[in-house]
């Protein structure tokens, strides 16, 4: 089996009502009980608000510096995501395309590298 990323982009998300917020939460929700009881769900989360980001943090001259809230320049948050353990790619883009259609926007999905492995 195979670890992927699952997750979607907040910037891709137009605007929503509450109620829409609502409805798109139970259809994603439904998806992601699907995938606990096919057996391959490792972690979701409830969405990210990109207003709750607890710090950025940068190297400058080797050693770490933080900063409060989001890196300033950074147009892209990420919205959500799910990680699922399955056979191969086929079955990640299964999974990502039942969550594009229960939430009618889109998803990315990023394999995992191998438990261990280093880049060479």
């Amino acid at each position: 089996m195979t670890e992927y990323l699952i997750t979607f982009n907040d910037e891709w998300v137009p605007e929503h009502t509450a109620e829409q917020i609502r409805e798109k939460s139970r259809a994603g929700w439904a998806v992601i009980e699907e995938m606990q009881a096919a057996g391959v769900l490792l972690f979701s989360n409830g969405g990210l608000d990109r207003s709750t980001a607890v710090c950025s943090v940068e190297s400058v001259d080797g050693k770490p510096v933080f900063t409060d809230g989001p890196y300033v320049e950074t147009k892209e948050h990420l919205g959500g995501f799910a990680v699922v353990d399955v056979p191969d790619d086929e079955a990640a883009r299964h999974w990502a395309g039942r969550l594009a259609t229960a939430l009618d926007w889109p998803q990315e999905v990023h394999r995992f590298g191998a438990p261990g492995a280093r880049p060479a």
